[in-house]
Formats: structure tokens, sequence, C-alpha cells
């Protein structure tokens, strides 16, 4: 049992009085009081006051006597169970004496995160300073409960609701602006004011719906963010012994699936192109909508890298930060060595996403010829540019040597997340269905798995960390694969009127699994 004590006390309040037993009085002439306590003769009534305990803790530095007090509890048993606890916690480590909030502690965490890549310590930090702390930071890390940490995610549930309303309104605010606009426009001249005003209304009522929050946390953000809460609460639990327990076991979270790529089947455009609406996420280009992307882009400036990603599935990253030095032309080979991330507006070099991510990517022919053709554009542009800086050096800064292979014409890298604008205006220019860059490399998974490639050797091309990820992001793939496995089974089974059946085609078992 615990070393301490329970005992009952209550608020009622007695004069204070001299030793002459003359009531001594404040400083506003009315008459001192203090709490009667432990002492009060109504403390033998059963409704009379609440119960307390107070619970003899391991000496602190310096033998400083040490003691957890708690009141305000109903019944002896209630108060007897609590420092029974306090009692069972102190005695495996835990300071049940701490006043650190759940903010001090998180901000302390993280600090000790060392190892953390930075767009890794980015994301926490946004959690943090977003989420964690609005909700949770008030509160004393050994008052922390599963109850809080759900009570946050249902939070975010309801401001979900939220958001999504101001989507629909901004939504249909957009409409009205294309309807004024055509109206306004349709309109014979001299036009009528009321259709300019009307357009104007439309305009400003848009902007005023734009400004309202509209970012949905998804399942996927929410796992996240338990996770990265989890980690923060192991480490509490583990290392520092703050508290007795890890409290986001419990929580409670939507099923969250990661997406699969869906194939730009014939009858997954024609909805696309009534509705607008895509099937999925994570979307993949047929062979032929590959080709037509290719042949619609081989003029452009960024050919060269599109193949790439397309036929070998590097990240955007990836290729925006491939250097020469790592690029073998005369084996066709390129080493992933590191990468350029972007967070907002900033941009930084970095390693990998993980230790898999660095990776040698044997280049298919094409690829190999298109790097050496723009390795000779890129020495012509430099030779052209530092021609421009020395007849107008204030118009044409100094070329950068930034060793990149993909660079603008005076050597500077692209910005990541300009590489997906970019790609994201000739999707739209040429009409195909919408994929974003990174599903560039989902093309070049299931073309290549297609082609009879083992998901094996697709892994280690896409710098997966293990094979049942690539498995299971491919279980989808393309319709030709498929029909295949479906036609694959009829030829083993002799039917009158046919002749023996023909060994089937061999499919590859990852195309059934």
């Amino acid at each position: 049992m615990f070393k301490g004590s329970v005992y009952k006390r209550c608020a009622c309040r007695t004069p204070v009085t001299s030793e002459d037993g003359e009531p001594l009085l404040g400083s506003d002439g009315r008459p001192k009081t203090k709490e009667i306590g432990a002492d009060c003769p109504q403390l033998s009534k059963r409704d009379h006051g609440t119960w307390y305990y107070y619970v003899e803790l391991p000496n602190g530095p310096g033998g400083k006597r040490r003691r957890a007090r708690k009141g305000g509890f109903l019944t002896k048993k209630k108060a007897e169970d609590e420092a029974q606890a306090i009692w069972d916690q102190a005695q495996g480590g835990i300071d049940v004496l701490s006043d650190e909030t759940v903010e001090q502690f998180l901000r302390r965490w993280i600090e000790k995160k060392v190892n953390l890549k930075r767009s890794t310590r980015k994301g926490y930090q946004d959690h943090i300073d977003r989420v964690f702390v609005p909700h949770l930071g008030h509160l004393k890390m050994r008052d922390l409960r599963t109850r809080h940490i759900q009570e946050m995610f249902e939070q975010i549930w309801r401001d979900n609701e939220t958001h999504a309303a101001n989507r629909a309104t901004a939504a249909a605010a957009e409409a009205e602006v294309d309807a004024a606009h055509t109206a306004w426009k349709a309109a014979a001249r001299p036009r009528p004011l009321e259709l300019r005003q009307r357009w104007n209304d439309a305009k400003q009522a848009l902007r005023d719906e734009r400004r309202k929050p509209r970012h949905i946390t998804g399942p996927g953000a929410q796992l996240k963010m338990k996770n990265e809460l989890s980690s923060a609460l192991d480490y509490a639990v583990l290392t520092e012994k703050l508290i007795s327990e890890n409290w986001t076991k419990h929580v409670v979270l939507p099923k969250y699936t990661p997406p699969k790529p869906f194939i730009w089947t014939r009858e997954r455009v024609a909805r696309w192109r009534e509705t607008g609406e895509k099937p999925g996420p994570v979307m993949v280009w047929t062979p032929e909508q590959t080709g037509e992307f290719l042949d619609g882009v081989a003029e452009h400036r960024l050919y060269p890298m599109f193949h790439l990603m397309i036929f070998r599935g590097p990240r955007r990253g990836e290729s925006a930060g491939l250097p020469w030095a790592e690029t073998d032309l005369q084996t066709g080979v390129v080493h992933i060595t590191e990468q350029l991330v972007s967070f907002s507006y900033d941009v930084w070099e970095d390693t990998p996403k993980s230790d898999s991510g660095a990776r040698t990517i044997l280049l298919d022919a094409q690829s190999r010829e298109l790097l050496l053709f723009w390795r000779r554009r890129q020495q012509a542009e430099r030779v052209e540019w530092e021609e421009k800086h020395q007849k107008e050096p204030k118009k044409y800064g100094p070329y950068v040597d930034s060793g990149r292979v993909f660079t603008w014409e005076d050597g500077r890298p692209y910005h990541p997340e300009y590489l997906s604008q970019v790609f994201a205006r000739l999707v739209e220019k040429l009409g195909l269905p919408p994929v974003r860059l990174h599903d560039l490399r989902h093309c070049a998974a299931t073309l290549s798995l297609a082609a009879g490639v083992h998901m094996k050797t697709i892994q280690s091309l896409l710098g997966h960390s293990s094979y049942q990820l690539t498995a299971d992001t491919y279980t989808s793939v393309l319709p030709q694969m498929e029909q295949a496995a479906a036609d694959a089974p009829l030829a083993l089974v002799p039917r009158k009127g046919q002749e023996s059946p023909a060994a089937p085609s061999p499919v590859p078992t990852e195309a059934v699994a």
C-alpha cells in the first residue's frame, strides 16, 4: 500500500481571533476568516466535505521531502484508489509531481529528434503548432488521457464538415462568376450596367468564400498525426517515465486505406469528361495515353525529364536534384544519391527518401540518347548565356554552375513545385485525363509489369522499402494484363469441337495476385 493518508475536509470558514478571543479585522475593516479544514465538526455528516489524499514520494535532490496531494473525491474509496495509483506510478519511476505541459514536452521532444530529415521535421513542427498545441498544449502531461486526444480528432472531423461546406459554397460562387461573365459577354452593346454589376458582385462573393478555410484533413493525415503523437508519448513513457501509458493506443480514427493506382480506362475517361470527377486520387495512363503525352511534348524543353520519369520512375525531387556527377552515360546508369526537397517556398538538398531510395537505375536506350542530347544542349546554352552576361551583365546574371542535369538556361536547378505546375498545364492543354507528376512513377511500374518485368526488379527501380509495398500498390494493372490473366484458365479446359488446349501465354504471377 501507499505511504500517506486519506482524510476529509471542507471549505467551511471560522473567524480569526486574537489571543484574547477578539476577532481580527482586515484592511477593509471586515473580520478575517480561515478555513476550518479537517477540524470542521460537520465532517461526520456523509454529505459534508470531500476526501483528500497525500502520498509520501521518494525524496528529491538533497533529500528534499516530496508529497503528492489531491482532493475533491466524493468517497474515501476513490481517494484511496487514486492515491494507490499515484504511489504505484511513483514506484515505477514516473515523476507524478511534474507540471510540464503537453506543449512544453512536445517542443522539447522535437528538439531531441536530431536525426529527422528536414522535410519530416517541418511536417512534425506544423502538426505541433497547428493541431497538437491548440488542442492539447494547455494540459499537464500527467493529466493527459485518451479522451483528450479523441476529442481533438473529433474536432478535426467537425472542422472537416465545415470546410467541405465552404468548398461547396466556393464552387457555387465560382459557377456564378462564370455565368455572370458569360451573360455580360453575350449581351448586345452597349451592355447593361446591371450585368456588369452582377459580375462584379459575383467576383467579390467568390473572394469572400475563398477566404474561408477549405482544407480537409483526410484519414491518411489523421493517421499520420496519431502516429507522430504516439511516437512522442512512447518517448515520454519508455525513456523519461513522464507518464504511465501511451494514451494514443485506444484512440479511434476513420479507417485509412492507402490509395492504389487506377488505370484511365475508356469508361473512366468518359465519366471524367462528363462530370469532371476522378475515380481516385492516384491515376495512371494507358500506354496509348502515355504515348499521346510524349508525342505532344516532344518539342518541350523538359521532354527528356518526362521521358526519364515515365520509363525509369525517379521521383520529382530526384529528377530535379539529379547531378551530372552521378550520371554515367557511357555505361547508361544513373545513381540516385540526392534530391531537391521543397516545403512551401523553401528548397533544399537532401538524401533520398529512405535507405532503399538510394539506388542505381539502368537507363533504357532512348533515355540515354535523350540525356546525351540534353547534355550537349546544356553545354551550348552555357556558352550562349555567358556571352550574354559579358555583353549585358545587368540583364543576364552570371551562369550558375549547379551541376544538375535538368536546369534553366542559366544553370539554375528547377524548383520541384514548378515542375509539377508545368506538367499539369501540359496535360490540360493536351486534353488528357489528369494525372499528377508523381503518378508518372506508377506509369513506369505498370508499363514494366506489363512488359513482363518481375515485381522485385520494379521494387528496386522505384526504390520502395519492401517487396510487399510494391506488390500491394500494383494489384491494379493495365487492362491488357488483366485480360491475359482472365483468358489464361480458358485454354486449360478441353471442350467438344475444339482442338486440344494450347498452352496459355505466360502471365506474371503478380498480375493475378
